[in-house]
């Protein structure tokens, strides 16, 4: 059961159902607008991280980056669009890559 922490927005609207179609069981979402946010970081059952970069305290992002390299969790970078997210998660003419590489290895 592969997860996906997702940092950033106030909502995310249908982006879950979207995650969910490209193999994502579970959606964890922060949404990165306290500062209080950078201390409590990555939950442990996260197999990888999406960053959405239009709607994040840039302190956060650079915690969630470290913790993402300590913790071996593959990181994405995309604006909110699911357009930009899917680039970033997926490449359209080879499907999804998280789906190809199995998720991440715990």
């Amino acid at each position: 059961m592969p997860s996906i922490l997702v940092v950033g927005a106030d909502h995310l609207g249908n982006m879950p159902d979207h995650l969910a179609n490209i193999g994502f069981d579970e959606v964890v979402h922060m949404s990165g607008r306290k500062c209080q946010m950078v201390k409590k970081g990555i939950p442990e059952k996260v197999d990888a991280v999406l960053v959405l970069t239009d709607y994040v305290n840039h302190n956060l992002t650079k915690a969630i980056k470290q913790q993402a390299k300590e913790q071996e969790v593959p990181i994405y970078y995309a604006k909110r669009s699911w357009c930009s997210v899917q680039k970033a998660l997926c490449s359209c003419a080879d499907g999804c890559e998280w789906l190809k590489k199995g998720g991440a290895a715990h």
